[in-house]
């Protein structure tokens, strides 16, 4: 049984006590800290660079899951692996026919790398990339804010990227990323995500180790 990863994003931290805030989440069990990184261009919102994760680096040993919402991205993907990325995602949308370089750029630091698609993006557009990834990320909102509702029309994206990673028989992450809540996580991780990003339905909650032990076991 694929193991199910909880995936904190620290877009709807307090900014303020990053460092305090992300050690806090790591010890309430977040296996990933997602890193979400908007220029402004790509999407509508400007978050955070390689600065805020390289200074937030000491406050946790769990995965540092940098997923870059900016365009070029090859042009800043050793800032973020410097910093101390264990794995950096980009967008196919961003990419075009440069992914397959991009993400060869990002395994050739040392990190690993994964490949994201928009709600709006078919999963067969990043199949000439499935054997070169250690993640796939599906997105269930539109990116650039958080707080969005779940678009429940990529519940079967999530069902077709399943098979195509088990088709590759290789270990590869399902994440998803975008309106869960513990409504319907379930039925996400019924369709094959097993990497649940949630943001405000941790950060909002005083008792977020409980929150966090709810999503990786209901």
């Amino acid at each position: 049984m694929t193991k199910i990863k909880i995936a904190p994003s620290i877009l709807s931290a307090n900014f303020s006590r990053m460092g305090e805030e992300i050690a806090k989440i790591t010890e309430n069990g977040a296996d990933f800290i997602h890193l979400d990184v908007m220029d402004g261009s790509f999407v509508r919102n400007i978050s955070f660079g390689p600065k805020l994760i390289k200074e937030s680096r000491p406050y946790s040993k769990a995965v540092f899951d940098a997923h870059l919402m900016i365009v070029n991205p090859w042009n800043y993907i050793p800032q973020f692996a410097d910093a101390g990325a264990d794995i950096i995602t980009v967008h196919y949308e961003a990419c075009g026919d440069k992914l397959k370089e991009t993400l060869k750029m990002i395994k050739d630091l040392g990190v690993k790398c994964g490949a994201v698609i928009n709600p709006n993006t078919e999963v067969d557009k990043i199949a000439n990339v499935i054997e070169d990834i250690d993640m796939l990320l599906l997105m269930s909102v539109y990116p650039g804010f958080g707080g969005q509702k779940f678009i429940p029309e990529v519940l079967p994206k999530i069902e077709q990227a399943r098979k195509l990673i088990e088709s590759t028989g290789k270990d590869i992450d399902l994440e998803i990323d975008g309106g869960i809540t513990k409504e319907n996580v379930r039925a996400v991780k019924d369709a094959g995500a097993n990497v649940i990003v949630a943001g405000s339905t941790v950060f909002n909650e005083p008792d977020r180790a409980s929150v966090i032990k709810y999503l990786r076991e209901i």
